[in-house]
């Protein structure tokens, strides 16, 4: 009797693996092409991304340049009348260029034209413009002040 209980235990699993294979197939052929479509779209949605941020970068490109020209309407930039500015409020090329957001190294370059400022830092040149020396003075030295709670 025993071996007719193992045949059937036998034959019962077998049969029953082999219903599950025929109902499981169906899932793992749906699986399978589930997979494959989310792939494609993975890969599909990677390239709208690098489009889209190439094209966001030419737009910020476009938009900074823009703007910049908006702030700063015939605003010009000479090295002689930085210089003069300079000299007219009595400071050195180092604390000039604390006024400016630059280096001293920047403000001497500037001044003999080998390089030029960007349009952001010609909207700060022209906004030291209408400081007078006391101004000019009382900015440097809350700027000192600013640096030194910075590093204490």
């Amino acid at each position: 009797m025993a071996n007719i209980a193992g045949v059937l235990r036998e034959e019962i699993s077998r049969l029953a693996r082999k219903e599950l294979r025929k109902q499981t197939g169906a899932f793992k052929k749906a699986s399978a092409q589930y997979r494959r479509d989310i792939a494609e779209l993975k890969r599909r949605v990677g390239d709208l991304q690098r489009k889209t941020a190439q094209i966001e970068r030419r737009a910020s490109r476009t938009a900074v340049s823009s703007t910049t020209e908006r702030q700063t309407p015939g605003t010009r930039f000479t090295a002689k009348g930085l210089r003069s500015q300079r000299k007219r409020l009595g400071l050195s090329a180092a604390d000039y260029g604390k006024l400016v957001g630059v280096t001293g190294q920047s403000i001497y370059s500037w001044e003999q034209e080998k390089s030029r400022p960007r349009k952001q830092q010609v909207a700060q040149i022209a906004s030291v413009r209408r400081l007078g020396k006391k101004e000019a003075l009382a900015r440097i030295q809350e700027i000192g002040k600013g640096n030194g709670r910075k590093s204490a």
